[in-house]
């Protein structure tokens, strides 16, 4: 069998050369060179019990590079004590208790038999899967989104079995797709968008929006889709029980046919592989074979982005994907999924046609806006989604208005770190404005708590101005052009770079 090339580990957004060029363009997802030195050696890492972990799963993960099609029939034995140990280790300490009410501190108290029975448990198939509780947290639009909070053994153990699975997998799923995997974060996904944007010849934009999606998985076919490569019914009869555990809403108790819950350790990979077979292979088979002209896709989670040199292209996609969602459960949401035209060119377009300014389409948190620079030319502008802002202010508020009689340092040093997070994400480079105005609004939150602790108020703006330079970081741009980073991950001299 040929070897397949590998894949890079942060691998830009996939591109197309037109169907009539001469020589076809590298693929973003194309192999990268391997370093020198140390890097080519095991990865090993040493536990309490000093027992190495990595290299079987290392091994997993070659024999996955090298053979695509290969079933890989004996994979529970990777699930080891010293697995579920770092499994146990990687939670959040403070996460809220499942069903079962158990917290990560006094499941630490009795570590080692604890998870000696679990291991136990789970290989000699009496393990049972908890119920999943179910909380709701509000969204922007003032709907609430539903949140599973899985019990802790269940989150212990799904944790080692995704890390069996991402094995496989890692090596499988292409370069455009980012979300929650190994390696890739939101910002990897953003700088591959505005990266293509910038460097291709993008007219037009497919924003696509999977109404419900994690709801609405098919598990039959999910089911399938993972024994493509699985073939270890342990593993499979595990992901079994945990679709099937059910959901525990206010006391009652109840299970679907159909969804993954959210919030669990699996249902990301889960969705992970069900898009992939779903849409991915599917996305880049079609753009191989049907597009006329150059295009970008990039997928986060269930939310699609697809760049077009032609209209033509983006209407035929737009309809070949809504039939091909539909052979498997899914459906494009009406009112969400819009084509517009975006790009270098769209806004002299427009002006010679009589209309506006170019539409403008939101992802992971940001708008996206056919700006430009001060030369005059074109540039993309990147601005939080003011839903976000005003949806972390109305937090802020609320919190500030329930420490009310807190002191001062005490307050700022709260407000400090809820910003600095904020800047973390937000601070990306044509974002200034936005990130001055959030700092402002926090200020007018804070004088107005300040100035509700006594009828005799003090708290002028000059005085406010000074305890904020006191304890609110100012604003800076934190992250890089998107292409300077892409020069990072993706040096030039590296071959199909």
């Amino acid at each position: 069998m040929m070897h397949e090339p590998e894949k890079s580990d942060l691998a830009i957004v996939a591109t197309r050369p037109s169907n009539k060029a001469g020589t076809p363009a590298a693929e973003g997802a194309e192999p990268r060179a391997r370093t020198e030195g140390n890097t080519g050696h095991p990865r090993t890492h040493r536990t309490q019990s000093r027992a190495s972990v990595s290299p079987g799963l290392d091994r997993v993960r070659h024999a996955a590079r090298q053979r695509k099609k290969q079933k890989f029939t004996a994979l529970m034995h990777h699930v080891t004590l010293d697995l579920l140990w770092e499994s146990f280790q990687a939670l959040e300490r403070q996460a809220a208790p499942g069903v079962d009410g158990l917290t990560w501190q006094e499941y630490e108290a009795n570590l080692e038999a604890n998870l000696q029975d679990l291991h136990h448990r789970v290989h000699r198939g009496t393990y049972r899967a908890k119920p999943v509780r179910r909380r709701f947290i509000p969204k922007p639009d003032g709907r609430q989104r539903p949140l599973g909070v899985t019990a802790l053994e269940d989150k212990i153990l799904q944790s080692a079995v995704v890390r069996v699975l991402n094995a496989i997998y890692e090596e499988d799923f292409l370069g455009f797709s980012y979300g929650l995997r190994l390696g890739r974060s939101q910002h990897h996904a953003l700088d591959a968008l505005s990266g293509g944007i910038n460097a291709m010849r993008v007219n037009c934009i497919l924003d696509a929006d999977i109404r419900s999606f994690f709801d609405r998985i098919d598990r039959m076919w999910l089911l399938r889709f993972l024994r493509h490569r699985v073939g270890d019914e342990r593993i499979i009869r595990l992901v079994l029980k945990w679709l099937k555990a059910g959901v525990l809403d206010e006391g009652e108790w109840s299970v679907s046919d159909m969804g993954t819950p959210q919030g669990s350790g699996a249902s990301p990979l889960l969705a992970n592989v069900y898009l992939h077979y779903v849409f991915d292979l599917w996305a880049e088979q079609w753009r191989r074979r049907q597009a006329n002209g150059k295009v970008i896709i990039v997928r986060y989670a269930d939310d699609v982005i697809v760049g077009f040199e032609h209209e033509g292209d983006a209407r035929r996609f737009r309809d070949a994907m809504r039939e091909r969602l539909q052979q498997f459960g899914l459906e494009l949401h009406g009112d969400k999924t819009r084509l517009l035209e975006f790009g270098r060119y769209a806004r002299e377009r427009r002006q010679r046609r009589g209309f506006g300014k170019p539409e403008t389409f939101q992802f992971l948190g940001f708008v996206f806006i056919c700006g430009r620079s001060r030369q005059g030319r074109f540039q993309l502008h990147r601005r939080t989604r003011a839903d976000r802002m005003r949806e972390r202010l109305r937090a802020i508020k609320d919190r500030l208005r329930k420490h009310m009689h807190a002191s001062i340092p005490e307050q700022g040093k709260w407000l400090r770190s809820v910003m600095t997070g904020y800047f973390a994400y937000h601070a990306v480079p044509t974002n200034m404005r936005s990130l001055q105005k959030f700092r402002h609004r926090v200020m007018v939150a804070w004088r107005q708590t300040l100035r509700r602790r006594s009828q005799k108020d003090g708290m002028n703006w000059q005085r406010m101005m000074q305890i904020a330079d006191a304890w609110l970081p100012m604003p800076h741009i934190l992250h890089p052009w998107p292409d300077q980073r892409f020069a990072v991950t993706h040096p030039r001299w590296e071959p199909n770079a």
